[in-house]
């Protein structure tokens, strides 16, 4: 079986058992999914994907966005931004939610988070959320190595 089979079963597999009534908790769905990705890792000995975190912070009072600026003009991000294999760190600003600010964080593999997790950039940075009495709303994405179908590309304006 090839790789892309093998990912594809997987998929399915892993939808289906998500998709069940028996799990609600979102902690669960998370685990499962990594779980079926690090399967699949093994499965096929591939080389670690990169894994893109979304963060939203939300706050009240323009919280989230002196947050995001506070982060950049300390030079956090930057800091953050050349640490071993970080691709990027990027905020954006939702047009219709000036209470949100939506961070894109993306790492070469599992360990390069682990190692920035473990930095004594987190305690700045815990430090910031908590002068801005900020809540988080997380969503993680593993590299789609196959890259865009063909018949997708038809959408797609280079």
């Amino acid at each position: 079986m090839e790789k892309q089979q093998i990912f594809i079963v997987l998929e399915y597999t892993l939808t289906d058992i998500l998709q069940s009534d028996s799990v609600k908790d979102r902690g669960m769905v998370m685990r499962i999914r990594i779980f079926g990705l690090t399967l699949l890792l093994m499965l096929v000995g591939a080389k670690a994907m990169a894994i893109t975190v979304n963060i939203y912070y939300t706050g009240e009072d323009g919280n989230a966005r002196k947050f995001a600026e506070e982060m950049e003009q300390s030079g956090t991000v930057e800091q953050i931004r050349v640490e071993e294999g970080n691709l990027k760190y990027e905020y954006f600003y939702p047009k219709n939610d000036p209470e949100t600010v939506l961070l894109i964080d993306s790492w070469e593999n599992q360990e390069a988070i682990d190692k920035h997790h473990s930095s004594p950039m987190m305690d700045k940075i815990a430090e910031l959320r908590n002068k801005y009495d900020l809540h988080m709303q997380v969503e993680r994405y593993i590299e789609d190595t196959a890259g865009v179908p063909d018949k997708d590309k038809n959408f797609i304006k280079e």
